[in-house]
């Protein structure tokens, strides 16, 4: 795995994103660990700002998916998030965006979750690869089923625009 050091003013998250977890750096800094289906890279800063990058880099922001989740579904406290739903990057947060020891999870990268010992969660990804969380395995499974909910009613929406000629250029000049 390819270790790279970075201090991010943007974010490019991609299909690839299996998770984002907290890492404490070397000088105690809160960063974190990017894992994609078969490379790592560690940034230089938390995990919940590196998502909010990612949503900047994709035209929005965490606080505006945050509040477009509340709109849609009312989910409030932990709200899973769509950083970009035509590329199907639905992301939850395993506890308060607010702790740099959130960890980020792709929905569309999880095959199994298991429970572990000690109140910790064990999820298995599509591609093999394990991560142990300390989260209940409750609390995971509501995390993946609010994240199924929301994704469910966006791509509803989305579907229904596009029914009606979503693609048509809105600019009447053309």
């Amino acid at each position: 795995m390819q270790q790279i050091e970075q201090n991010p003013t943007m974010a490019e998250l991609t299909p690839l994103t299996m998770a984002v977890l907290p890492k404490l750096l070397e000088n105690g800094q809160p960063g974190c660990e990017v894992i994609e289906t078969e490379d790592s890279f560690t940034f230089r800063t938390p995990p919940s700002r590196f998502i909010d990058l990612a949503c900047k880099f994709y035209g929005s922001s965490l606080k505006g998916r945050q509040a477009g989740v509340k709109d849609i579904c009312g989910i409030t406290h932990k709200a899973p998030i769509s950083i970009d739903p035509v590329s199907g990057m639905y992301f939850f947060p395993t506890s308060s965006p607010l702790s740099h020891a959130c960890s980020w999870i792709s929905h569309s990268h999880i095959k199994r979750i298991e429970a572990a010992s000690h109140q910790r969660t064990t999820l298995i990804f599509k591609n093999g690869y394990t991560l142990t969380l300390d989260v209940s395995y409750g609390s995971m499974m509501n995390q993946v089923q609010r994240t199924a909910q929301y994704r469910f009613l966006l791509d509803k929406r989305i579907r229904h625009l596009w029914k009606y000629g979503g693609d048509q250029i809105a600019e009447p000049f053309v």
